[in-house]
């Protein structure tokens, strides 16, 4: 199996979901978006693409033209139900490249907090996401309209839409639930500006809260992970 994975910063990679696609002797290649230039053909090709996360907008195609690229990608991708999966960024060009407005939030969702999962939701494997003793990763301030030709699957307290469904093979979620405990170390260093400038939260807080949750979410997380995998190879 080929995986293609672009990523915005180089501390958001797969994190724990690299280890689940070695086991199943997976081929992963990362593109790094803005310095790689992305071959659009291989990665229309590829058994399953990943886009990650990142700090910038999605309605910033003026300063960074790669995520026009990205949205022009993600439309072929989709409309031939190639299996495609988009982390928070990677969702919210998801959701751009099938018509949906990108806007910020009432205020940022960083930090872990509950998620409440749809019987859509379940249906893909996400019920282990939704457990009573699991609290999701969030680390975002804008969000987007559900596309039309969507499904809902997943929402927190502060925003509605946060995982979503099109066709049988492409899944887009808001939240995080490829990070480790240790990976997310080098966010603290790497968001550092932006965990200051927020209210409500700290490097303190934010690592007790790791502590406290990580190593749930990344066994629960692995759970999905390999549920979905199956489902989108096989349909």
């Amino acid at each position: 199996m080929k995986v293609n994975v672009i990523r915005h910063l180089a501390f958001e990679d797969l994190g724990s979901f690299a280890g689940i696609l070695k086991e199943r002797d997976a081929s992963v290649v990362y593109f790094e978006a803005g310095r790689d230039e992305l071959p659009v053909e291989e990665l229309l090709a590829s058994d399953l693409l990943v886009i990650l996360g990142g700090p910038i907008s999605v309605n910033e195609v003026a300063e960074y033209p790669f995520l026009q690229v990205e949205i022009d990608l993600l439309k072929q991708r989709m409309a031939a139900d190639r299996p495609t999966l988009g982390i928070c960024l990677g969702a919210q060009l998801m959701a751009k490249a099938l018509g949906s407005r990108i806007v910020c939030g009432e205020q940022k969702e960083i930090g872990w907090y509950d998620l409440q999962v749809s019987e859509a939701g379940s249906a893909v494997g996400m019920q282990w996401l939704g457990e009573e003793n699991t609290r999701m990763l969030h680390w975002h301030g804008e969000t987007f309209d559900l596309p039309d030709s969507a499904t809902l699957l997943a929402s927190s307290k502060l925003f509605q839409n946060q995982a979503f469904s099109v066709g049988k093979r492409a899944l887009g979620l808001q939240f995080h639930p490829e990070v480790t405990a240790s990976g997310l170390e080098q966010w603290y260093i790497g968001h550092t500006g932006e965990i200051h400038q927020t209210d409500g939260i700290s490097v303190s807080q934010l690592r007790s809260d790791s502590e406290r949750y990580a190593a749930v979410l990344e066994q629960n997380a692995s759970h999905f992970f390999r549920r979905w995998l199956d489902t989108v190879l096989m349909a």
